[in-house]
């Protein structure tokens, strides 16, 4: 293939093409035709609804979807689906080259065809394009239009229909757009969960690990849990607890190890280590750990305060009270963020901050602006692939226990249920849910539990990674790949500048209707 070629088709737009539709218009009898490659089958495709010639970019697999779409990705921050011509085709999967493209086609939605290479764009007279008659009998004509004859040294080359081609195999697609009325809904439902809590007589608590002991956080004064930045900036004649500043969506974010607080051996963070944003006044501090265990309902009954001959000398009273699970045996220390504000060395990495973030006040290096404009969600991952719920519809976040417990007659869906506080949980596999194959369990698989109704139910994901604060404008509908798919994941969250696109998910829709009178009386 000329070289030259593929460098100008790499950057193919609808701008670029000017030039050529003013020729048109002085020669109206010729049609432009992209002409590609696939499986050893020459096509050619009018060029009217070519958007642009790409070379094949990373992409997100989605659940539910045809399994011709290869997944989502990212172009210049819009979401566009990715298809493979071949598995439409019915040819076997090929492994992509430096002479593979992805064909951006726009029928009301912005499309990328995966083909084995792109030969040339070449003008075409109208009389010289045979109608699809003449090979009927012999091939499929449905998704022709056309025929072109000695082109490039090819003897026949085949026009595909893509308009008949997207109605048959996406036949729920449709344009992006905001889904006001969803959001809306969205917000009704988690303003009546927060109404709930209010009534409980439950402290919901999120817990994570230090040098293997167990803590946790009020859930209310947890802002979001993020991953460990690369860079942090070091704040000079500090304490040792104080690691440093990072950035965090335009603001300078203090960080503290608790292992250091709590003069505990040091460690490098990785992969698992989380940072546990919370709030101390009207400023934020970001504690390291470990990892991050679960989200925890405890009864008021099973919290003690903090003996006062075991509270620490000095302004710092980490620790405030303690809580008693499984009868006793599992104890998890309750941090209070108002008794870790009062520290001095918190309180100068504090004013450190405030101080920088004023000096840099035109400083706009991360993805999004403003805290009223945002959605906080709690992220999971499945196999490779990110996903999302919004945090007021989470219950709860709990360990797989080693076995789930059978149940004759449950519904077919149902992996097993356990006891949860005296209550029966039924609990299903995401995975499952979702289409995708099964996994071994593993200790970092959690149940995140969701309320349907009056029923609560879990589903086991691979692991929750952190709980994140999204800009809404990086917040759009999803491709409507089928309608199954856009019921559950109606949106997605395409963040750019750190090269990830997380699917979010709407728990309402995991479970029919018809199932929940069957749950209903599992639960009984």
């Amino acid at each position: 293939m000329n070289n030259n070629l593929t460098d100008e088709l790499e950057v193919l737009e609808k701008p670029g093409l000017q030039q050529s539709e003013a020729q048109d218009e002085l020669d109206t009898d010729v049609q432009q035709f992209v002409i590609f490659m696939t499986e050893g089958e020459v096509f050619a495709v009018n060029m009217a609804p070519v958007q642009e010639i790409i070379r094949v970019p990373e992409v997100v697999r989605v659940p539910m979807a045809p399994r011709s779409l290869n997944g989502l990705s990212n172009l210049r921050g819009k979401v566009l689906p990715i298809i493979s011509l071949r598995r439409i085709f019915g040819f076997q999967d090929l492994e992509h080259d430096d002479a593979t493209r992805a064909i951006v086609i726009d029928q009301g939605q912005a499309l990328g065809f995966v083909v084995d290479r792109v030969l040339s764009v070449i003008g075409i007279e109208s009389r010289l394009i045979e109608d699809v008659s003449a090979l009927e009998g012999t091939v499929d004509t449905e998704l022709l239009s056309g025929l072109l004859k000695n082109i490039s040294g090819h003897e026949v080359v085949m026009v595909l229909d893509f308009a008949r081609l997207i109605e048959k195999e996406f036949a729920a697609i449709s344009a992006l757009g905001k889904s006001a009325a969803s959001r809306s809904l969205l917000s009704d439902l988690s303003s009546s969960e927060e109404d709930e809590d209010l009534l409980s007589d439950e402290l919901q608590l999120v817990s994570f690990e230090v040098a293997g002991q167990e803590y946790a956080v009020a859930i209310e004064e947890v802002q979001e849990i993020v991953q460990v930045p690369e860079k942090v900036i070091h704040v000079p004649h500090s304490e040792s607890h104080v690691l440093g500043l990072m950035m965090l969506r335009n603001r300078l974010l203090p960080l503290v190890s608790l292992r250091a607080m709590f003069g505990l051996p040091q460690r490098s963070a990785d992969e698992h280590s989380r940072i546990v944003v919370i709030s101390v006044g009207s400023a934020s501090v970001g504690i390291v750990m470990d990892t991050v265990n679960e989200v925890l309902r405890v009864p008021c009954n099973s919290v003690d305060d903090m003996p006062g001959l075991l509270m620490r000398d000095g302004d710092l009273s980490e620790i405030s009270r303690i809580c008693r699970l499984d009868k006793g045996k599992r104890l998890v220390s309750i941090i209070s963020a108002e008794h870790m504000f009062k520290h001095s060395a918190v309180k100068e990495a504090l004013a450190k901050a405030d101080q920088m973030d004023k000096e840099q006040t035109s400083l706009n290096t991360d993805e999004g602006e403003g805290h009223d404009d945002e959605e906080q969600v709690v992220v999971f991952r499945l196999h490779r692939e990110e996903f999302g719920v919004p945090i007021a519809s989470v219950q709860e976040i709990v360990r797989v226990p080693e076995e789930l417990t059978q149940v004759p007659k449950a519904p077919a869906f149902v992996e097993g249920v356990i006891n949860l506080r005296g209550s029966v949980l039924p609990v299903i596999d995401q995975r499952l849910r979702l289409g995708l194959d099964s996994s071994e369990r593993n200790d970092r698989q959690r149940i995140m539990v969701y309320l349907f109704g009056d029923v609560r139910m879990g589903f086991i994901v691979d692991s929750v990674t952190e709980v994140l604060k999204i800009p809404k404008s990086m917040i759009e509908e999803s491709p409507q790949l089928s309608d199954e798919q856009h019921s559950l994941i109606g949106r997605v969250a395409n963040m750019e500048k750190s090269k990830r696109m997380i699917q979010l998910i709407d728990p309402s829709r995991l479970i029919d209707r018809q199932d929940i009178a069957g749950l209903n009386a599992l639960c009984d």
